[in-house]
């Protein structure tokens, strides 16, 4: 069967099987099939080493799947027929399992072939990179290649793709990792293969008012300092009134400063919230301070949030932190 490819996406990690012999596992016939109770989806996850599957197992795992990585196929049957029983409590499962499952590693494509005629829903996903882009990664974390016994990579790779090939005519989804990134790759398995809705892809985004007199916040991504505006705290009659008013809005964004900041503010998130998105970030916190963290703070951000609270790849939360603080 020819496998499924998909293209443009990050790498993951993990990967690497071969062939072998099978046996009957626990509550089974004897020939593969599944004892009696409910149906479980179970994803194998292999290719080459370097490719990405470190990302991938962690997309199933945000996607609520049982994780299990780095597994010896001659255990993924077994595991199988447990997921089936009806008190097991898992209903989808993901398993990683590549070369360095070592001697193991040569029964895989028979155990896919006995769990194909089980009761499990399986799928295998086969994610490669290109041979220059597997040994950048390698070089680039100045980690050991499991089958760079003579201490080059390269042969590693080699090898690796060569032991690897039948395998990959077997996977159901063969993705090629070359030209992504780790938030890419995950972005897609969510979207593609987990089949998450839109809004469980958005970016998580919270505005953060905070006052610099009650100290910054240690989890902003990026802070705005916006104490250059004018300060409604000298005016006896804005002082007890907050950045929500009115008349606090027009008092802060009086003269030509506040235009001219969020002409160059706005640009520049319209610009870096999709740059994140496309990243595959998934949460992202900006944080807009003042002096107290009551006027200033909150007349920006609320005027952020309306820019951006329209986009459709944003979840958008505004957190006043200091707003009753007297």
């Amino acid at each position: 069967m020819s496998p499924r490819t998909a293209s443009s996406d990050p790498a993951s990690r993990h990967g690497d099987p071969g062939e072998g012999a099978t046996q009957a596992t626990p509550g089974g016939d004897g020939n593969g099939t599944s004892p009696k109770g409910k149906s479980v989806e179970m994803v194998v996850i292999t290719g080459h080493s370097g490719a990405g599957k470190s990302e991938a197992i962690a997309a199933f795992e945000d996607g609520g799947y049982f994780c299990v990585d780095n597994l010896p196929p001659r255990m993924i049957g077994a595991l199988g027929e447990l997921f089936s029983f009806d008190g097991s409590g898992v209903e989808r499962a993901a398993v990683v399992t590549d070369v360095r499952g070592g001697e193991y590693f040569d029964d895989l494509i028979a155990v896919l072939g006995e769990l194909r005629g089980s009761a499990l829903d399986l799928k295998v996903l086969f994610l490669e990179a290109d041979e220059e882009t597997l040994l950048h990664r390698y070089k680039e974390t100045r980690r050991r290649h499991p089958l760079a016994r003579s201490g080059r990579i390269v042969d590693g790779v080699r090898e690796d793709r060569s032991m690897l090939a039948p395998l990959r005519e077997l996977a159901d989804v063969v993705i090629d990792t070359t030209d992504l990134t780790g938030g890419a790759l995950r972005r897609r398995i969510a979207t593609e293969l987990i089949g998450r809705e839109r809004e469980e892809n958005q970016l998580a985004l919270t505005l953060l008012t905070f006052g610099f007199k009650n100290g910054p916040p240690r989890d902003a991504d990026l802070t705005l300092d916006v104490r250059f505006l004018p300060n409604p705290y000298y005016n006896q009659r804005l002082r007890p009134m907050t950045g929500q008013d009115a008349e606090v809005v027009q008092y802060v964004e009086s003269g030509t400063q506040a235009g001219e900041f969020y002409g160059r503010l706005m640009p520049l998130l319209e610009f870096l919230v999709p740059a994140y998105v496309a990243e595959g970030k998934q949460h992202l916190t900006i944080a807009v301070g003042c002096t107290g963290g009551r006027h200033r703070s909150i007349t920006v951000a609320d005027r952020i949030a309306r820019e951006i609270g329209v986009r459709d790849d944003v979840k958008l939360r505004v957190v006043h932190r200091d707003l009753d603080i007297a």
